[in-house]
């Protein structure tokens, strides 16, 4: 209904429906901080955000400083997307909905916890009349089904320079929906028992969506093939933002050049209206989340400390809310209501900072591997498919692990030795300017 519901009683209904089912968890997290802590002080740590800020080669107190830093240099692009999203949503709802100034209701960003905004991407779309890039017809028409996109992905590895992937692969991978069963469809990637035993978990559709996503997945894979054989404290990502962002790296260069290669698109777009559209459809899911994936651990950090206790958990989370993203809740919020707890990885004790990291990352990874593949031209437009020179540099970080600082890692790929959201901001450069001009006269800001 977030998705595509476009009457607010209806978004409003589904978003408090939601979040009431998290208030009588309040008590039992409580309960799961002062137990987690006691742990934590056990192994020599002040709390669980102190244990957790120190996996990154630095002391957790950099660490923090650096994360901050990070989203200094990505918040005016952000903000100037969110001026934009909130004019154009204003244009389409009552003026009692969302003010013209301040921060924009969450349920009316088309997913519920507001941190991704694609699915409200027909509201906001720069050029509506212009043609889609979306890829789903020629898949239908072309037959593509589970096992040939998945075998496409394989490929886009293996002309890297990668192996293919093990006879195992195929036969114990789920690539489509049980008609016999009910399973979790969402996307997965596994390497069973840090054995080679490679495998996903997805229900495969011929979509643009899941062609791209199966990329992503495969780019797990690879990273688990690469460092397998490494001892099993090393076999894992450099930092726990590297393996996300390897994912993502891949599914970036699933560009129109490389989808006409396989057959996907009769003709390149040579439009710059239709260039803009697909930096939007990209900018409302990897920009638009990253205060989000910033502000849940900054939440967790602070009562992890102590200093938010039980009875302003709620408060605090939406005073974050409204200083990161510029998201506010719809209605007031009851006084025992636990809003974070309706987030999967709050009540599943799941670290997020590595989300926000990993969107930084991706487009750092993608400036090196475009370098070493001898491209010069728009970042954005940039594929390293069939490339071995990017290839072997990226064989040659995934094979690391962990088994060095992730800094180290990321210089043996060529991205320098620390995080760097210039990449992120070269890649959406033409999205920046083109929402500079349209937010010309408006009041920006929450």
């Amino acid at each position: 209904m977030l998705r595509t519901s476009r009457k607010p009683a209806d978004l409003l209904e589904a978003w408090r429906g939601w979040h009431a089912i998290a208030t009588p968890l309040k008590d039992k997290y409580a309960r799961y901080v002062e137990l987690a802590n006691e742990g934590a002080r056990e192994i020599g740590f002040a709390d669980v955000g102190v244990l957790w800020k120190a996996g990154y080669d630095m002391s957790p107190g950099a660490f923090e400083a650096d994360v901050e830093r990070l989203w200094s240099e990505v918040k005016p692009l952000y903000e100037a997307l969110h001026c934009y999203v909130r004019a154009k949503l204003r244009a389409k709802y009552p003026a009692e909905h969302i003010v013209d100034r301040g921060p924009i209701p969450a349920h009316l960003l088309g997913n519920m916890w507001a941190q991704e905004w694609n699915n409200i991407y027909d509201l906001v779309v720069p050029f509506p009349n212009e043609p889609s890039l979306d890829v789903g017809g020629k898949l239908k028409a072309g037959r593509w089904d589970a096992v040939k996109m998945v075998r496409q992905g394989e490929r886009f590895f293996t002309g890297l320079g990668f192996a293919p992937l093990p006879e195992t692969f195929w036969k114990r991978s789920l690539l489509t929906r049980p008609r016999d069963r009910e399973v979790v469809c969402h996307a997965s990637a596994w390497d069973v028992t840090w054995s080679g035993d490679l495998r996903i978990k997805m229900c495969i559709e011929p979509t643009e969506e899941d062609f791209v996503t199966i990329h992503h997945e495969l780019g797990h894979l690879f990273y688990f093939q690469r460092y397998v054989s490494l001892p099993i404290l090393f076999q894992q990502g450099a930092n726990d933002g590297f393996h996300e962002a390897i994912g993502d790296t891949m599914a970036l260069s699933v560009t129109p050049a490389y989808l006409k290669s396989i057959g996907l698109l009769d003709t390149l777009p040579n439009s710059d209206r239709t260039r803009l559209n697909a930096q939007m459809k990209m900018a409302l899911e990897k920009v638009a989340f990253l205060p989000f994936g910033l502000l849940i651990d900054k939440w967790r950090w602070e009562v992890f400390s102590g200093h938010v206790g039980p009875a302003d958990y709620n408060a605090a989370w939406w005073k974050l809310k409204e200083q990161y993203q510029g998201v506010a809740a719809p209605v007031a919020r009851e006084a025992d209501a636990f809003d974070p707890g309706a987030k999967f990885h709050v009540a599943a004790s799941t670290p997020y900072i590595r989300y926000f990291l990993a969107r930084i990352y991706q487009f750092q990874f993608h400036k090196a591997l475009c370098e070493a593949a001898g491209y010069t031209g728009p970042l954005d437009q940039c594929s390293i498919h069939d490339n071995t020179a990017a290839g072997a540099k990226l064989l040659a970080m995934l094979s690391l692990g962990a088994s060095k600082p992730w800094p180290d890692v990321l210089d043996a790929l060529g991205g320098g030795r620390r995080a760097d959201a210039q990449p992120m901001l070269e890649y959406f450069a033409p999205l920046a300017q083109w929402l500079a001009d349209q937010n010309k006269g408006r009041s920006c800001g929450f």
